[in-house]
């Protein structure tokens, strides 16, 4: 096959299985190129081996771990030097379920820094670029689990911290696509729930018997949302009026909070 070298470029993190993949996949039959980002390099190296063979896309392999300080800034380096950038894919991640009071330190630290710190940096190397070209986009996959903070751990999984961080990433892509209207670039969140995938299995948890979404799913409805310039998607919700009304309640909050009065049930004296 013949290469177009005016292709768009893809940076997908977390690229060697799951959702990551599928979207690398779908990416290149798209007609991007695709940089691929993950730990396992040789489950990086057989995606894109598979998708040069199947496509016309040129497919480079990074190999870095995101919680390291180190790789992360050469990621970032690399992604700030593209100029072919057009979309980048903040992925990576994993649960690092158990009860807080549990959890070791340093896995706490991996999620603040796979889920927080990366997609910050990945992005904040990303937009100067895409900017200044006005054109390019981001999409953060965060969890329907970024909504589950006031439900208890059964059914649900502790999760505190990795919640908590899926929040951040919801909160941080609100937030950054009302500074970007008008650049011609776009950030989205995505908030799928229970993936086809090995994302439960590492963590030593059977999910054989329950529903799930494949990750193809997935990603067709991330990108059909990105297109219809949607900032959040929620895959399997279908009645989006409820996204609108958890919207509509985040305003009435602020706007009925942001006073500088002390609320009665807090004054002193007040039962």
């Amino acid at each position: 096959m013949s290469r177009s070298r005016s292709r768009p470029r893809a940076l997908v993190t977390g690229a060697s299985s799951g959702i990551g993949a599928a979207y690398a996949e779908r990416l290149a039959r798209d007609g991007y190129d695709v940089v691929l980002v993950a730990r396992r390099r040789e489950r990086l190296e057989e995606l894109a081996e598979q998708l040069r063979r199947e496509t016309d896309t040129h497919a480079e392999v990074m190999v870095a771990d995101l919680t390291n300080a180190g790789a992360l800034a050469q990621v970032e380096a690399r992604v700030a030097g593209d100029e072919a950038l057009a979309l980048l894919v903040n992925n990576a991640g994993f649960g690092g379920y158990r009860p807080f009071t549990m959890v070791e330190p340093e896995v706490v630290d991996d999620l603040v820094n796979i889920h927080i710190r990366a997609v910050a940096r990945l992005t904040r190397a990303a937009l100067p670029g895409m900017v200044h070209r006005g054109a390019g986009g981001v999409i953060n996959v965060a969890s329907l689990l970024a909504l589950s903070g006031p439900m208890p751990p059964n059914p649900f999984p502790h999760r505190a911290t990795y919640a908590g961080a899926k929040a951040f990433m919801v909160t941080f892509s609100q937030a950054l696509a009302g500074e970007l209207v008008g650049t011609g670039v776009s950030v989205q969140v995505c908030l799928p729930g229970l993936v086809a995938t090995e994302f439960h299995t590492v963590q030593g948890i059977d999910m054989s018997q329950r529903p799930r979404m494949t990750a193809d799913d997935v990603v067709a409805a991330s990108l059909a949302a990105f297109a219809r310039g949607e900032v959040t998607c929620i895959p399997a919700l279908e009645d989006t009026s409820l996204l609108e009304r958890l919207t509509e309640s985040q305003r009435t909050v602020l706007a009925c909070a942001f006073i500088p009065t002390l609320a009665r049930r807090y004054q002193s004296g007040t039962a």
